[in-house]
Order: structure tokens, then C-alpha cells, then sequence
């Protein structure tokens, strides 16, 4: 995809890039790159997925709730409402979420899913179409002392807010630093409230529960043998209720994980066609 670039930004232990595409069907798709020094990728991880500690930093989340579990893979469906300014109504999600690790790696993804036993009203208006995922790694300090004491991550975001694209574009342009800032002081802040002895929140613990993957000449590989595969179909079947009936795929696309589930938007839809005609291509190769 052709990405617009629209800002580059650091600090002595921040560093930040941001893209924008915008294709012919669907909402922008926004593309970042966020460096923190002296962070670990679970100290990370466990900040994004902690919504109890969310609102000390980001203003807009003005409730959430956990609807589903699943204590076996960490999977999760929340319920949150974000604040708007008064010109628009406040929105509504409802979003499954879980985590994929391969060593140091994380793949963090969240994006919007049905949920029959909430049902829709008129305010706040409910966001369908939402997608905000992750991969979170270990990288060199930005000081460049060769030492793998920062932390970067990439994140891909789109959503349908019901906005104009014009009004959704100038608001993400002019608010995207400031958004960034807050973050980042977020980030500090948990960082030192996690080096007290406080009992972690619900949504830290469910972070540390992974999924194991493996890596494989830079994609990844979910070959399971037959033993572990029986007892994955085990706790499958267990936790069908607590992942609500998400159907959870995925594909590694250009070393980065897209976790498309059974109610895929167009933009994801071309992503797995065209990595399968990738992977295709590449097997092909190797049988020759």
C-alpha cells in the first residue's frame, strides 16, 4: 500500500513516526511506529491491554467493562464508551482482543465484534467497523550503545466513527502529537506504579496470557504437533463461550501479524488474499 507520511517526531527517550492510507473503499488506515526507551515489552504490552489504568491517561475512554473471558488463551471481549467532543455523540465498542507471543515478540490484536447480548441504542452510537492492533518488540536503545533496552511498536488502526473523512482527517492531523504525549507520560506513570507491590489489575493478568507461536524465516508458523493440537481443540471447544464464537484467523503479512477474524472488513480481506497468494507462491518455489 502507498503510505503518506505524516509526522516524525522525538524526544531524548521517545521516538515517533506516523503514515496515513487512504484506500478506495473503506476508512483511513493510519500506520505507526513508537520507540520507548528504557521499557520492556511486557511492561508495554500489559499498558495497552490495561484498561483499568487507561482513563489516568487517555481522557476520551469514559467507561469500560469486561463482558467475556477466557482464562486459557486470555481472550476478551470489553465494552467501552469514548467521550467525543460536543460537536459528536459519544461511541460505543465492543471489541475482542487477544495476544500471540513469539519470544520477545507480541501480537497484540483488538478489533470490533458482534455481540447480540448488548443490544444497540440509539446513544452512544456504536462503532461496527474497528481494528487496532499491535506488534510490540524488543529494539537498540536510541542512546546507541547496542544494548536492546527500548521498546518499539507498530500499530495499525482503522475505524468507522460515522465521521466525515475530511473532519475525521484534520482532527487525527492536529491532535496526533498531543495524543502521543499523553501516551507516552501514561506509559512513565504505569511504569512506576508497577514497581509497587499493588495486586495487578485484571487486564494486566489476562495480558500475560498468551499465545506461543514460533518463528519462521520471518513469518510465523502455527504448525502444533498432534498432542499439543488435541489439547488446543480441548480448551477450544472450553473457552467457545468466552470468545464469542470469534472464529480468530491470521496471517503473517510483510513480518507483521494480521489477525483477521469471521467478520472481516474489505481491507482484510485483501490482506489474507494476497499473503495466501504470497505463501502459495513461496511453497511453490520450494517444492520445485
Amino acid at each position: 500500500m502507498a503510505w503518506q507520511s505524516l509526522m516524525e517526531r522525538s524526544t531524548p527517550n521517545l521516538a515517533y513516526q506516523a503514515w496515513r492510507h487512504e484506500p478506495e473503499v473503506g476508512p483511513i488506515v493510519y500506520r505507526s511506529k513508537t520507540i520507548f526507551e528504557d521499557a520492556t515489552p511486557e511492561l508495554v504490552r500489559d499498558f495497552f491491554w490495561d484498561d483499568e489504568f487507561r482513563p489516568k491517561w487517555d481522557p476520551m475512554l469514559g467507561y469500560f467493562k469486561i463482558l467475556e473471558e477466557c482464562p486459557h488463551y486470555g481472550t476478551m471481549i470489553v465494552h467501552w464508551i469514548k467521550k467525543f467532543p460536543f460537536f459528536c455523540s459519544d461511541r460505543e465498542y465492543i471489541i475482542g482482543r487477544r495476544l500471540w507471543e513469539a519470544g520477545k515478540v507480541y501480537y497484540c490484536v483488538t478489533k470490533g465484534v458482534p455481540y447480540p447480548a448488548l443490544p444497540r441504542r440509539d446513544k452512544p452510537r456504536r462503532v461496527d467497523l474497528y481494528f487496532s492492533s499491535w506488534v510490540i518488540k524488543p529494539v537498540q536503545s536510541l542512546k546507541g550503545d547496542g544494548q536492546l533496552s527500548a521498546c518499539e511498536v507498530t500499530l495499525i488502526h482503522y475505524e468507522d466513527m460515522g465521521i466525515p473523512k475530511d473532519v475525521a482527517k484534520l482532527g487525527v492531523r492536529h491532535g496526533m502529537w498531543g495524543t502521543v504525549k499523553k501516551l507516552h507520560a501514561g506509559f512513565r506513570a504505569y511504569q512506576n506504579a508497577r514497581k509497587s507491590e499493588a495486586p495487578l489489575s485484571r487486564c494486566a493478568l489476562m495480558a500475560g496470557l498468551t499465545t506461543k507461536i514460533s518463528p519462521d524465516e520471518g513469518t510465523i508458523s502455527l504448525e502444533i504437533e498432534s498432542s499439543e493440537e488435541e489439547k488446543s481443540d480441548t480448551l477450544d471447544t472450553q473457552c467457545k463461550k468466552g470468545r464469542g464464537g470469534i472464529d480468530w484467523r491470521w496471517v503473517a503479512v510483510g513480518g507483521a501479524a494480521v489477525v483477521i477474524g469471521l467478520h472481516t472488513g474489505l481491507i482484510g480481506k485483501a490482506l489474507l488474499i494476497g499473503a495466501g497468494q504470497r505463501a502459495a507462491a513461496r511453497r511453490g518455489g520450494k517444492s520445485r
